[in-house]
């Protein structure tokens, strides 16, 4: 039997590279909050799925490690998506606003059961098809300002060290062999099911829905998962230990996250239908191997966004997709949309919402324009506002509460510039605190940064 080698990646066709705004202007990866002098900065208060409980976030060295699954590229950038991926930035922006260094890892998985389906379906090459959406995912994560992760790998890039790992739990007796394919046996880690806290029965049908093969025959349990995929007729494949395949889904993240972050993680995020069974299995794979714990000290899980009280899904067919959206709105308007939900609190796409976002967009704008000569001697302080937006912030990252206080300064940027008022520090302020959500206000096209960021990447990927 014949096994595909894979042959470099052409660029596929389609748009140009975005390129930096000419008034864009260059940021490092921090949030640049600019002086604070009168602002103290408050502790993170970080909801962790694991424990249940907001805690106060420290990291674990100096810098934070950060790791957020994502995508598989078809079918993208829905709103889903973009919702994960800027609530992501606005924690590594807010992050480093309180001086600690983020390294941020988000994966790109090139190889599964999904785009394999896809590919058959639409009768195109799998590794076509994933560039095409992959750029067309970076550009919008563009165009929203959404700042690149410092490393964007494919899962494909990491096949030493997923073969390597999953030969080390084969000898340490929690993976077997079997039709050329190799499974984490479930029953023999005790602590399975230690982050979702369900039950084996009620892991069973959640798993199904997610992709798992009850009645595989060659497991010896129907919640064991595959860590290595034996090769079917017009599928890729790779050598191994135990025949030509592939990865399974759980192991390509968790051996890219420590490939590059360590064995143990500061913060590991996605959506919340990823924390059964991916995350999971990422945490019974990662803590069995290394035999340390935690894999991740915080887990950060962004929750679902509905459509007619459905979970907006590819499997659903329900998509309401960015590149739609930017023919009616801002980048500016998205973000404070997105921003006007809490992480943690599922909500319903409405459109009512988003031209309301709209308006708040232009109300910052226009903030940040005043031009005024001062006639009083009283500037207008910003340092009230600024602290309570920290404190809202730190809060578990509050950021519906933290746009109230972006608005309330907007408007007391209108109210000082009519009075004559110096309002200068003030709108330096409120550009501050509106780089937390990637807002551009005035600025013009995304940031520098972000542009080049998400280019260098490309250029990797997509040679």
């Amino acid at each position: 039997m014949a096994v595909r080698r894979e042959s470099p990646r052409r660029r596929p066709e389609g748009q140009a590279r975005l390129k930096p705004s000419s008034t864009a202007v260059t940021h490092s990866r921090g949030a640049d909050m600019g002086s604070q002098a009168h602002v103290s900065m408050e502790p993170l208060q970080l909801y962790n799925s694991l424990s249940r409980r907001i805690e106060p976030f420290r990291p674990a060295h100096a810098s934070v490690t950060l790791y957020v699954c994502g995508i598989t590229p078809y079918a993208t950038t829905h709103l889903g998506h973009a919702f994960t991926y800027a609530m992501a930035d606005t924690l590594s922006r807010f992050l480093e606003q309180q001086g600690y260094p983020v390294c941020y890892v988000q994966n790109l998985t090139d190889v599964d059961d999904a785009i394999l389906r896809e590919a058959r379906r639409v009768g195109e090459d799998y590794r076509a098809l994933g560039d095409r959406w992959t750029e067309h995912f970076v550009q919008e994560m563009q165009t929203l300002n959404v700042r690149a992760p410092d490393h964007f790998p494919r899962a494909t890039e990491a096949l030493p060290e997923i073969i390597a790992a999953v030969r080390q739990l084969c000898a340490l007796g929690v993976a077997y062999e079997a039709g050329g394919s190799v499974y984490f046996e479930s029953e023999a880690w005790p602590s399975y099911g230690k982050l979702s806290r369900l039950s084996r029965q009620e892991m069973l049908p959640i798993a199904n829905e997610r992709g798992n093969n009850p009645d595989d025959v060659s497991k010896r349990h129907p919640l064991d998962f595959v860590l290595w995929q034996a090769h079917s007729p017009g599928e890729p494949a790779w050598e191994s230990p135990w025949g030509p395949g592939r990865p399974g889904w759980h192991i390509e993240c968790s051996t890219l996250a420590q490939r590059l972050l360590g064995e143990t993680l500061d913060i590991h995020g996605g959506g919340s239908d990823l924390l059964f069974p991916h995350h999971e299995s990422e945490i019974a794979q990662a803590e069995c191997r290394t035999r340390q714990e935690p894999f991740a000290r915080w887990w950060f899980h962004t929750a679902m966004v509905q459509l007619a009280g459905k979970k907006i899904s590819k499997s659903l067919g329900n998509l309401i997709m960015v590149q739609d959206l930017l023919t009616h709105y801002s980048p500016d308007a998205i973000r404070l949309f997105l921003a006007g939900h809490h992480y943690r609190q599922s909500w319903e796409y409405d459109p009512a919402e988003l031209a309301h976002a709209e308006q708040r967009a232009a109300s910052l704008r226009a903030a940040v324009a005043w031009s005024v000569r001062p006639r009083s001697p009283r500037p207008l302080d910003p340092s009230a506002r600024q602290q309570a937006f920290t404190h809202a912030m730190a809060h578990d990252l509050d950021t519906p509460a933290a746009l109230t206080l972006l608005s309330n300064l907007a408007a007391d940027i209108a109210a000082g510039a009519r009075a004559g008022r110096d309002v200068q520090a003030a709108q330096a302020a409120l550009r501050q605190m509106s780089r937390i959500f990637g807002l551009r206000l005035d600025a013009g096209g995304a940031e520098a940064a972000v542009i080049s960021g998400w280019n260098r990447h490309l250029e990797r990927a997509l040679p």
